[in-house]
């Protein structure tokens, strides 16, 4: 499963959706060796870009990232509006049992950019940061960014990323109030592995049985990460012809680590007099 549900709360103002990755998820932390704590962080950012990203009404991308002076000094992860993802994390250190927030990503800003590409022009906001962690400065963040109160569980494990966002539609029911708290106190029943284990349809049903519950048509989600030697043609163009044939004399090739792919790119002296002679 790859895939991704919307689902409503037909007699009530509340809507929701529900995320479950398998193989895209073992792509994203393939050979990566990131610990459990930095994989647990890395798949609550994946999951909340996932969100954020699920509806984007222009051809574009929507990119989280935290980058700052903390154990983990790099969290990025983007999906386009087609629902493609990729990511990786970046850090130095070994994050410790009852390691805040704070301390884990240091003075680091979140950053989301929204990218149109029919317009080429991208919109970034920053995100305020809770120290009780991601989960609650996302929830902070939906809440205040679309004034809808927003409930998020996110769990994860080597072979899956599961998470669900419940979120409060204006209402002027007078019964708003209580029928929120009654909807987040059951989703509150819900364990880890349920989460990560149960279809969209089966888990509703076991946390909202007694609801008129509509499960829209799922999305799927696929990881995808071309290689753009473009990129880095430019990156040895930069370097200047001199300093190249200087690398390349030295090492027989030019090897290049594309970190966001976790994939090396090679060019030769056929590679060379192309990009400088072109």
């Amino acid at each position: 499963m790859n895939t991704i549900n919307r689902f409503l709360f037909k007699d009530l103002d509340i809507r929701g959706q529900k995320l479950s990755l398998d193989d895209a998820w073992q792509a994203m932390i393939q050979d990566r060796g990131y610990s459990a704590p930095v994989r647990k962080l890395f798949g609550e950012l994946s999951a909340l870009t996932v969100f954020l990203a699920n509806g984007i009404k222009h051809q574009g991308k929507l990119t989280l990232q935290i980058q700052g002076d903390g154990i983990v000094n790099l969290l990025l992860v983007e999906v386009t509006d087609n629902l493609k993802i990729r990511g990786m994390v970046r850090s130095s250190g070994t994050i410790k049992e009852g390691d805040s927030l704070d301390k884990i990503l240091g003075k680091g800003q979140i950053v989301a950019t929204l990218y149109n590409a029919q317009t080429d022009s991208s919109f970034q906001s920053l995100v305020p940061r809770n120290s009780n962690g991601l989960i609650s400065t996302f929830e902070d963040y939906f809440s205040q960014s679309e004034q809808l109160d927003s409930k998020l569980w996110i769990a994860s494990d080597k072979n899956t990323l599961s998470a669900m966002l419940i979120q409060k539609m204006p209402s002027d029911s007078v019964n708003a109030e209580e029928d929120w708290n009654r909807i987040t106190a059951l989703a509150n029943t819900t364990t880890d592995k349920e989460l990560c284990t149960l279809p969209a349809q089966e888990l509703l049903h076991r946390l909202f049985h007694e609801e008129v519950l509509e499960l829209f048509e799922e999305s799927v989600i696929n990881y995808e990460c071309q290689q753009d030697r473009e990129r880095f043609e430019k990156i040895i163009f930069d370097l200047g012809e001199q300093d190249a044939r200087a690398l390349l004399k030295e090492r027989g090739e030019i090897a290049i680590h594309n970190e966001i792919c976790n994939e090396h790119l090679f060019f030769d002296e056929q590679d060379v007099e192309r990009i400088f002679f072109v």
